[in-house]
């Protein structure tokens, strides 16, 4: 009872003076979203939501340290974000494509030469889409406890593979093709890839709490991370992201994943042929659309379009969605592995349309 009593004291609000105008959304969207984490008895969970060029509504469910009762803060408590840190890497790389630094039909090796050549010739547009045919992971590499101290070290895992199938031929998800690209992108920025990341994207962008996931670190506002065993919450295990942060190393607020959307809206960041080029589903050689360009799935739901990405990590589950047309963007993270959606995502923003 008691600790029933500090979750809902601690849940945290915060909503701008111009939400009257969605209030009564804002009431039902937080009824869905409480009935959500109860039916799943999260630990925590953040939910940030834009519209009519502002966010309108972030508010944090349970806790990020479920021991010591400390609350979920939407503005503050950094998540893993998994593979939604692929769009934040696309960005980066769409800068260079913008600045005419590289082409995306580069093939792999004008950038990272140390990578092996393959069966067949591979570009950074065919590697950043899943149609390269670079596999993903096998056995428990998705629990490496292994610090990598460069982007090049992350290649080990697979770099000797052969392509599981002809480029262009097939889709297939790998975040290992994503630890390419941030070699491509350390390479062609002459500076390394995290660096890079902070100076050109989060920088600009006010991104200030989007940071690598250091797990020899003491990181402030970092969330405990959980598993569900045997019907309760555990710890989840000691792992180390170093080696694929451009897939799936990142940590970070919904509230940043808002300004990340936000600069989708205009093209003061990422210009209109960028965008659209990082952002139109490609297509396999037999003329079927992957739903996914580079580094953004696209996703259509009741008529409405959506790109973005979810991310499952260890000990975490995202979701962030941008819909262009009704400028809404939406972000919620979990501090769970394997938490189930259950569509809420399109839940939440088809309420938010249809005001």
């Amino acid at each position: 009872m008691k600790k029933h009593f500090l979750l809902v004291f601690f849940c945290v609000i915060s909503i701008s003076g111009f939400t009257q105008n969605f209030e009564k959304e804002i009431q039902q969207a937080d009824s869905i979203v409480a009935e959500f984490f109860s039916k799943h008895k999260l630990p925590g969970m953040s939910i940030s939501v834009y519209k009519q060029d502002r966010m309108i509504w972030s508010k944090g469910y349970g806790f990020a340290d479920v021991e010591n009762n400390i609350p979920v803060d939407p503005s503050s408590t950094l998540f893993r974000i998994g593979s939604v840190s692929k769009t934040l890497t696309a960005s980066g790389l769409g800068l260079l494509i913008q600045d005419d630094v590289l082409e995306p039909d580069d093939e792999i090796q004008k950038w990272v030469p140390e990578f092996p050549r393959k069966q067949y010739p591979i570009t950074i547009k065919q590697v950043s889409g899943h149609i390269a045919g670079i596999r993903h992971y096998r056995g428990d590499e998705f629990m490496s406890t292994k610090k990598y101290e460069t982007v090049t070290e992350g290649l080990v895992f697979f770099k000797d593979d052969p392509l599981l199938f002809e480029p262009g031929t097939k889709y297939q998800y790998s975040s290992y093709g994503w630890n390419l690209i941030s070699a491509v992108v350390e390479n062609a920025a002459q500076q390394p890839f995290l660096e890079y990341m902070e100076s050109e994207v989060f920088k600009p962008l006010d991104m200030n709490n989007t940071v690598p996931d250091w797990a020899d670190k003491d990181i402030e506002n970092r969330t405990k991370f959980y598993i569900w065993r045997n019907g309760t919450n555990v710890e989840a295990p000691y792992v180390d992201n170093s080696y694929k942060w451009a897939g799936g190393g990142f940590i970070g607020t919904t509230e940043d994943l808002i300004k990340f959307g936000e600069a989708h809206f205009d093209y003061n960041f990422l210009d209109e042929e960028t965008q659209k080029l990082l952002i139109t589903p490609q297509t396999t050689s037999d003329g079927k659309s992957t739903n996914y360009g580079m580094g953004y799935s696209i996703l259509q739901h009741a008529g409405n379009y959506w790109i973005g990405h979810s991310g499952g990590s260890v000990g975490g589950s995202t979701m962030f969605l941008m819909n262009k047309e009704h400028r809404i963007v939406i972000a919620y993270t979990i501090n769970r592995s394997g938490a189930s959606f259950d569509n809420l995502h399109f839940t939440i923003g088809e309420l938010f349309i249809s005001k």
